[in-house]
């Protein structure tokens, strides 16, 4: 099979200390520290190191932990991925797994050329077009504006209104996919903020969510460096196929690895486990589910 080793990376810093710690602050500061935060995470979107699929998606679970929290769902992490990934064929996600199964998707599409249509289905596109026309500033600016304006029309639509932020954020800034950061960080009592209150939210979740964010992209870079050292110890037809969608996804359950028989892809799961290069997510015997 092919050598899957991506190219060696530095080593990540973490952000300074002075980003991630300060007082009560003014707005004008707030944004600087977010600018400089957004500008760690420019240089590590563009590290061919960083296993970007796999990245954007496990902060996307992350994201949509914090929006089960805004809907009044207690599902973790663990939850939302059996809500979405041990799904039956033809069968729809409850209101758990369809929050996860929206950030799931949207960080794994490329952003549109020309405008955000299409990124959540039942947004009609006049209202998109408000959200936008609100948006305006820099790109934290712009970001809060949409934001505010969405939720102005669905108090309720959480999940959506944070994802289309992520994306005017990640535009903005020329990114080619969003990535989740003010969903990581906003609470409900952020959401109901308004002007500059909540630009001066969404400057300090930023600086948070890249908090989160950069020490992740860090472990990933290191594990998907584990995963192409054993991949060319793998033997079984499909291996390399299989690599691939683990470096993209931030969980796989055996049967997601459909162009192998059910057995080929639980022993090639549990055999990348016993390396060191995979993790089994779940803690159980059964329905297992397996990520980087």
């Amino acid at each position: 099979m092919t050598d899957a080793r991506p190219p060696a990376a530095p080593p990540i810093p973490p952000l300074p200390g002075w980003i991630e710690t300060a007082p009560a602050e003014s707005l004008a500061t707030a944004a600087f520290r977010s600018g400089a935060a957004l500008g760690t995470l420019h240089l590590v979107v563009r590290q061919e190191a960083i296993p970007q699929g796999v990245w954007r998606d496990r902060l996307a679970v992350m994201a949509a932990e914090r929006c089960a929290q805004h809907a009044g769902r207690r599902e973790g992490g663990r939850e939302l991925r059996d809500a979405l990934h041990l799904l039956r064929p033809g069968d729809r996600p409850g209101p758990a797994g369809l929050i996860l199964r929206q950030w799931s998707r949207a960080v794994a599409r490329p952003l549109p050329g020309s405008g955000l249509e299409g990124m959540i289905a039942d947004l009609p596109a006049d209202r998109l077009a408000r959200g936008l026309a609100a948006a305006s500033g820099g790109p934290v600016e712009r970001a809060a504006g949409l934001l505010a304006a969405l939720l102005a029309e669905r108090p309720r639509a959480e999940a959506p209104a944070l994802i289309l932020a992520d994306a005017v954020l990640a535009r903005a800034l020329g990114w080619s996919h969003l990535l989740p950061c003010l969903g990581l960080a906003l609470t409900a009592r952020d959401l109901r903020l308004r002007g500059e209150a909540l630009q001066l939210a969404c400057h300090r979740a930023v600086v948070a969510g890249a908090g989160r964010a950069v020490p992740l992209a860090a472990d990933l870079a290191r594990r998907a460096e584990r995963l192409a050292a054993v991949a060319p110890k793998l033997r079984a037809k499909g291996a390399g196929r299989a690599v691939e969608m683990f470096l993209a996804r931030d969980a796989l359950a055996p049967a997601a690895l459909d162009f192998m028989s059910d057995r080929a892809a639980r022993r090639l799961c549990d055999r990348l486990v016993e390396l060191g290069a995979l993790r089994e997510l779940t803690g159980r015997d059964t329905f297992r589910l397996y990520g980087l």
